[in-house]
């Protein structure tokens, strides 16, 4: 009999007895935890073979990075002149809120928002930074409109996770990061929408419904940011707060077209966030811009709002271009789309190092170990006592959680920080890698697997497997457009650097920004 059937009988033997211990009182649904398991058969078999991996010793925090960046220039647009005009009180504050609530309305067929804010909530938000302003405080985002992904703590607001089992209750105060937003004159419209519990990268939500991609309606937003990334790319606001814990921020702005960051693990606090993967969690920016995404970040990270350094070139730039894993197997219309990205950087005086990372076949499994054992903790009570209020794909996904164990989990720690050093070793030799965010453009809804290249991969492969490796390392990763796919749809561009080169990564970023939107097919 062969290794793949086997595992499975081994989980299946197993289950039983695993969920008595564990006093889960569902085991009629051994089933449907096969079927999960065995779309994920790659990592599993992987995790059967892992040896001793060495210390198991996490990467500790970061500290936030300092900026070698400057504030926004007079000329600034998107965000900063929003800012720059209410502070001339060439408009009023609470404008440009009025007109995103209204546009999200207008684009209500998106079901990008769980909660809008009332006009009332947007005038006394207004009232508190015209009052903060007149009192001589930084406001760096004065009256510029935002939404927060529905999975941190926004004050008037019910934090729900996108969950029918989330709270009603409004929320008495802020995530830490919403607080410096909203202590530099930021207005909350509102709060998006996201696959359930942030478990999941469609957004393709039971309860408050499929958040529809502005860039083509049929086709999946990303997730689990979904509608953090669709409220952007609809034009309803510049930025929005997201979370990333395998790539939900990097794979919505993929989807959309638009730029998604996730900066170094916990240089934006997370307190205040609903966690799913603490050890992989990471909170961040999506907006239109890099400019924009770079001064919604350097706010929630508590440094004195700016831009990126500008890079008059690329010159003196050593870009890492992995010869494995990130680029085999690729749809051939983002595969062209990649190539002319590096021509054009390549012109502008980069110099591309082709470098090869080891154990990256390994990225996969580390992640599912990790991911699925910390979210069935985070959410055992609710998994226990309320299992009817989660949807069909996160509740299967949160019980399987149960089965794995602790020695896997903790092979896959001491793993993973062999991996975060061969990735900072590699590091010191170039300034920023250089890969896809996704091995295709955004799938259709209702996609299971797609055939990328000459290879069948399941959906949740497809979509996380470039961008999941920067959570296991927190490394700094950002997406941007680079183009457009056969199908019309954006192609999504990743530059990653060492941990705590946040800014280096945005100014990279802020150059080939310039570079790849002389295209005309840029959006």
């Amino acid at each position: 009999m062969s290794a793949v059937p086997d595992i499975l009988q081994r989980f299946e033997r197993a289950a039983d007895g695993v969920a008595a211990l564990n006093r889960y009182p569902f085991a009629d649904r051994r089933k449907a935890w096969a079927e999960r398991l065995g779309v994920n058969l790659p990592e599993l078999e992987l995790l059967d073979g892992f040896i001793d991996g060495g210390s198991c010793q996490y990467v500790a925090s970061a500290n936030a990075v300092e900026s070698d960046g400057i504030g926004p220039p007079d000329d600034a647009v998107g965000m900063a002149s929003i800012a720059r005009a209410a502070h001339r009180k060439e408009s009023n504050i609470l404008d440009p809120a009025l007109q995103a609530l209204q546009a999200a309305t207008q684009h209500a067929h998106l079901n990008a928002f769980i909660q809008l804010a009332s006009d009332v909530q947007l005038a006394e938000q207004a009232r508190a930074a015209g009052s903060a302003s007149k009192a001589g405080m930084a406001q760096a985002l004065l009256g510029v409109p935002i939404g927060v992904k529905d999975l941190m703590a926004v004050k008037g607001f019910a934090l729900t996770g996108g969950t029918k089992g989330g709270s009603a209750q409004r929320s008495s105060k802020n995530a830490l990061a919403v607080s410096r937003l909203r202590d530099a004159g930021a207005l909350i419209i509102g709060t998006t929408n996201l696959h359930e519990l942030a478990y999941g990268i469609t957004s393709e939500n039971p309860h408050y419904g499929f958040v529809g991609n502005p860039r083509g309606l049929g086709f999946i937003a990303g997730g689990s940011s979904g509608g953090s990334a669709a409220v952007v790319a609809a034009g309803i606001v510049g930025a929005a707060v997201g979370t990333d814990t395998a790539g939900s921020i990097r794979i919505p702005a993929a989807c959309c077209g638009v730029v998604g960051f996730k900066p170094s693990y916990d240089v934006i606090p997370r307190q205040g966030a609903m966690d799913l993967g603490a050890t992989l969690d990471h909170l961040g920016p999506i907006a239109r811009s890099v400019d924009d995404a770079a001064l919604l970040f350097s706010v929630m990270a508590g440094l004195p709002a700016q831009v990126p350094q500008r890079l008059s070139s690329l010159k003196g730039m050593r870009i890492g271009v992995p010869s494995n894993y990130f680029f085999e197997p690729l749809a051939p219309d983002v595969l062209r789309a990649m190539n002319d990205a590096m021509d054009r950087m390549r012109a502008d005086g980069a110099e591309l190092v082709p470098i090869t990372l080891p154990g990256m076949e390994n990225s996969a499994a580390l992640q599912f170990v990790t991911l699925c054992s910390e979210a069935t903790a985070v959410h055992w009570q609710r998994l226990v006592h309320r299992p009817e209020t989660l949807g069909a794909d996160v509740r299967v996904r949160l019980e399987i959680g149960q089965f794995f164990p602790a020695i896997w989990y903790t092979r896959a720690q001491g793993i993973r920080t062999a991996l975060a050093a061969m990735f900072q070793s590699t590091m010191a030799g170039i300034d920023v890698l250089i890969t896809p965010t996704l091995r295709t453009t955004a799938p259709a809804s209702g996609t299971k697997s797609l055939i990328v290249g000459q290879q069948e991969m399941p959906l949740h492969a497809a979509m996380t497997s470039l961008t999941l490796p920067f959570n296991l390392t927190g490394m700094p990763a950002l997406s941007m457009p680079c183009g457009l796919g056969v199908n019309g749809l954006p192609v999504g561009l990743q530059l990653a650097g060492a941990r705590s080169d946040d800014w280096k990564v945005l100014a990279v970023a802020a150059r080939v920004e310039r570079l790849v939107r002389s295209d005309e097919s840029f959006i």
